[in-house]
């Protein structure tokens, strides 16, 4: 199941309808006027993420771990 966004010619109306991706776009509006309708682009969802969450210290550099930045060391 898709949800699809619509807008209606004769009221004006946005909205949206769920159906298959197998259905006929709708060609009138619900709003019992009959009007024509135009199926719309829009975004896409946004990432959801699930689980018990995700952290800034998950994937945190170890501060004891020397860096790899240049370091002068005194030698020539």
């Amino acid at each position: 199941m898709a949800t699809y966004d619509y807008h209606c010619n004769t009221c004006g109306k946005d909205f949206e309808h769920v159906q298959s991706m197998k259905e006929d776009a709708l060609t009138h509006c619900l709003c019992g006027k009959n009007g024509s309708v135009e199926r719309r682009i829009s975004a896409s969802a946004g990432i959801i993420f699930k689980g018990s969450g995700f952290y800034v210290t998950d994937y945190k550099k170890d501060s004891s771990a020397p860096s790899s930045g240049n370091t002068d060391s005194g030698t020539t």
